[in-house]
This record gives C-alpha cells, sequence and structure tokens, in this order.
C-alpha cells in the first residue's frame, strides 16, 4: 500500500472519528428548554410574527360536516339524551334519518367523509385574499377523528375518508402562500365524550375503542394509558408537521393533565429551536390556570379582552353564530361586525383566530367566502392600522362597552361612530372609528388639547379609508375630523395621525 493510500485513509477514519463526536456531543447538548417554568421563562419570548399577524383563519373541519346538523358535537349528540345546539337535537335527528347507533354511529360517517373538492390552493388564496396572517386547522377534535396522517389511530384521513393527508396539503400551501401554519388539539377531552348508556351502541363495542375511547366508569381522572395516547398523537402532530402555532382546547386545563403542561411545552418549544424558529402555544386557561401567561398565548373563546392586556393574547370565535363546523342552519356573522371585533382587539394587543366550517366535500360556504372578501377588501385598504401594530397609551374610547372573559360575546353589542379604537406603529398613531357619523364629523375626545395621553402636538390627520377631502381642528373638547362626501367603504374608518 502506498505512503499517499495510507494518508487518505488516515484522514477517512480521523474525519468519520470526528463526525462520530460530533453527532454524540449533539445528542448530549442539554435542551434549552427543561419542563420547568423557570426555564421556560429564561429563555422563551413569544416571537414578533404573531405580534404582527393580528389576523388568523382556525378550521373545524371532519366527519360531523357530513349530517351538518346542530354543530361539530353532532357525535356527543347522539349518543346523549339530554344534549343539543341552535334548537337541534342530534339524538333524535340522527335516530330519524340514520337509524340507532347499534346498527349506524358516528364511525359510519366517515366513508361519506370524502373531501371530493378539496383544494388546498384554493382555500389558502382565498385566506390570503381575507388578510389572514396565519392559518390553524383542527387536527384533531373531540371525537377522535385524525385530520391528518397519524401513525397511532387507523382513525384518520390518510387511511379512510378523504384517503389523503389534507393536513399536508393545507400546509403546503398556506405556506407556499406567505402564511403561518398552525394546528389545534381538542383531543384531551376525548376521553369523556362518547356516553356508552347501552349496551347495543357501537360505542360498546371493542373493535371500536379505538375510536371511541374505553368506557372509563367512574374514573374522573385521566389514565397513564390515555396520558400516553394524547402525548403519542399530540407529538406526531408537532413532528411531522412542524407548526408555527399549537393550539389546544380547554380540556387540556382538566384536572389530570397537570403532569403534561411543563412536559409539552418545553417539548415545542425546543422544536421550535431545533426548526431554528419562533412558535407559539396557545391555551385557554378555561377551568383551570394550567399555563402561566407570560410564557404562552393565553386565548379566549368567544370573548375578549376589556382593556389592553400586558401579553400578546388571541380571541377564537367562529364566523357563524350557532356552530364551529359546518351545520346548514347556521346564522352568520356581518363582516361589518367582525372587523369591528378584530379593530377593538388588535387595539388590545391582541390577535384575532376566525373560524370556518368547511363542508364535507371540501368546499367553503359561500356566505363564509363572501365575509372573508368583505374583510379582506377592508383590510387590503385601512391594514396599515392593523398590521405590525403595538397598542397606544389607552385602547380607545366610546361608549359602547365590551365584556371580558370565555364566552361573553353575545353580550356585546353594535359599535358606532362615537367608539375609537388606537394602534400605533413607530411614532404614528392610528384612530379608528367603528361607525359613520351622518354629518361626516368624527371627535376623538381623548387627542383634545391638554389631554391626559400625549403632550406632544398634532402636526397631520390623514383620512386612509378613502380619497374624500377632510379638515381637522383640536379644541379642548377633542380632535374633530371633517370628512366631506359619503363613506368610502363599509365598517369602519381610520385616521394617521402624526405628532410634532
Amino acid at each position: 500500500m502506498t505512503t499517499k493510500i495510507k494518508l487518505v485513509q488516515k484522514i477517512a477514519t480521523t474525519l468519520l472519528l470526528f463526525m462520530g463526536i460530533t453527532a454524540l456531543q449533539a445528542q448530549l447538548k442539554p435542551e434549552k428548554f427543561q419542563p420547568e417554568w423557570e426555564s421556560i421563562r429564561a429563555g422563551y419570548e413569544i416571537p414578533e410574527w404573531f405580534r404582527d399577524a393580528k389576523f388568523g383563519i382556525f378550521l373545524h373541519w371532519g366527519p360531523y360536516a357530513v349530517p351538518a346538523y346542530s354543530s361539530e358535537k353532532y357525535p356527543k349528540g347522539i349518543y346523549d339524551y339530554k344534549w343539543s345546539k341552535g334548537g337541534k337535537k342530534p339524538y333524535t335527528y340522527h335516530r330519524e334519518h340514520y337509524g340507532d347507533p347499534s346498527k349506524f354511529g358516528y364511525k359510519d360517517f366517515i366513508p361519506d367523509f370524502k373531501a371530493e373538492k378539496f383544494d388546498a390552493n384554493q382555500w389558502a388564496t382565498l385566506f390570503k385574499n381575507a388578510g389572514a396572517r396565519y392559518v390553524v386547522p383542527v387536527a384533531e377534535h373531540h371525537d377522535g377523528y385524525a385530520m391528518y396522517a397519524s401513525k397511532h389511530t387507523r382513525w384518520n384521513v390518510k387511511d379512510t375518508g378523504p384517503k389523503k393527508d389534507v393536513m399536508r396539503l393545507l400546509a403546503d400551501a398556506v405556506k407556499a402562500n406567505g402564511m403561518k401554519f398552525g394546528a389545534s388539539s381538542h383531543f384531551a377531552l376525548h376521553r369523556i365524550y362518547y356516553r356508552k348508556d347501552d349496551p347495543t351502541w357501537d360505542t360498546n363495542n371493542p373493535e371500536f375503542y379505538d375510536l371511541y375511547g374505553e368506557p372509563i366508569g367512574n374514573d374522573t381522572l385521566p389514565t397513564k394509558k390515555f396520558l400516553n395516547q394524547w402525548w403519542n398523537r399530540t407529538t406526531d402532530i408537532i413532528d411531522n408537521y412542524e407548526p408555527d402555532l399549537l393550539w389546544f382546547d380547554f380540556g387540556l386545563d382538566k384536572p389530570g393533565f397537570e403532569v403534561m403542561h411543563k412536559k409539552i411545552l418545553a417539548y415545542y418549544y425546543n422544536k421550535g429551536e431545533e426548526w431554528n424558529k419562533g412558535v407559539v402555544f396557545q391555551d385557554k386557561n378555561m377551568r383551570n390556570k394550567s399555563f402561566p401567561e407570560d410564557l404562552i398565548v393565553l386565548d379566549i373563546e368567544r370573548g375578549r379582552m376589556d382593556g389592553i392586556y400586558k401579553y400578546p393574547w388571541q380571541t377564537d370565535t367562529s364566523i357563524g353564530k350557532i356552530s364551529w363546523g359546518y351545520v346548514t342552519n347556521e346564522e352568520y356573522k356581518t363582516s361589518n361586525y367582525l372587523l369591528d371585533e378584530l379593530i377593538d382587539i388588535v387595539s388590545k394587543n391582541g390577535c384575532l383566530l376566525l373560524n370556518i366550517g368547511p363542508k364535507a366535500d371540501g368546499t367553503i360556504p359561500d356566505e363564509a367566502k363572501k365575509i372573508l372578501n368583505e374583510m379582506g377588501a377592508w383590510l387590503s385598504l385601512n391594514g396599515e392600522a392593523i398590521y405590525d401594530t403595538r397598542p397606544w397609551n389607552i385602547f380607545g374610547e366610546g361608549p359602547t362597552k365590551v365584556e371580558t372573559g370565555h364566552h361573553s360575546e353575545k353580550k356585546n353589542k353594535e359599535s358606532g361612530p362615537e367608539d375609537f379604537r388606537f394602534t400605533t406603529k413607530g411614532e404614528t398613531l392610528y384612530a379608528t372609528s367603528l361607525g359613520w357619523p351622518k354629518d361626516g364629523e368624527f371627535t376623538i375626545k381623548s387627542l383634545a388639547k391638554n389631554n391626559p395621553n400625549t403632550s406632544k402636538k398634532i402636526a397631520s390627520v390623514e383620512f386612509i379609508s378613502g380619497k374624500n377631502s377632510m379638515k381637522w381642528k383640536q379644541t379642548g373638547k377633542g380632535l374633530t375630523i371633517t370628512v366631506e362626501g359619503t363613506k368610502p367603504c363599509e365598517a369602519a374608518y381610520v385616521f394617521r395621525i402624526k405628532f410634532k
């Protein structure tokens, strides 16, 4: 063997040894986040992309869209005589239209959940045009059906129903359109979701326990087996789809899940480090304060804050008043109302996650499309007062009060032209009126001369919602702005204010 060959072999051996040592060092390197609150607090910050995003789309989609009746909790209602939603009772309806669940249960809807018209690119384009900056499909709801290619249950979209990984298709389309991609898990509540009162029902058939769950008797806490199942399914979603945002329903706040809280938070944040991107973890703290609110993004279901919150937060609500999933009797909110809600939330340091319920064939209801397009039109004109902004010294002014907390939205009234919300970007203040006065005259009392909110003098006021001519004056009663002509758009009207 020549000296040259020996030298090459020696170099190769040294290189392989070095690579092995490097790999071992990587394995032994401690993870940044340990499953302790202080460890997480020392190294985590809410990423700027989320604070800038302001508006996202939520998607409740699953086999419950096949009956399209009552709500996304139709599968629960099949087996629960007392449960109803929107005046509709699945227990009775199911038996009248499909038969007794001993012969036709929830599992039997899955073959008809085909998503044959699903087009991920069409969805992503619609959401992009609506002004959304992140999209969060439900990965698995309480029903236990995986809307992704799960490694831990046969009841998933890749092997049943659509027979395709709709989660992967949507993730790719969302990212290709420049939006962030998230996923939600509602699986923690699955263990108590399906009643098993009648031994003839399919929920009591051991063949289908992997969909309906095993009988839990009088146990009030999740078993170790269920917690392991929850962990495996949740980390499967994280590992395979690398979501920018991970959202959890209130089941994770229930007693018995405490052992998972620090563990899953550290796991996900370490994954963000591995992926070299800022990630967002969301929980409701609805029943119990499960997560410190400086370490996550607090989510409020169908409700808001009544003032500026010191941490970034989020409202999740639906485009419909009745259901999260698609139902034929939905009562849709107006784009005007939803835009007012978005503007109010952003002024208080929050983001809006607006839910859509697609149909079983994979199409978005026309009513939802219309609302999203109207919101997108407004945001394309006025978005500089929303995106990339931060709260001002006060969130706003006006007579219309907002209720606070989970499930409080039904108490809120329509806003009007005397209601203003404020946001800032650098040295610029945006004042948005939530209505159009009949005489075109807007008065912002918070910007009166010698007001307590700012000592700076106003240099200029511009109307960015239209090309209408306008004039302004600042008095002891407020900043009065007179806009000529008719309203140039619907919903709300934005003024860009600069100071000397």
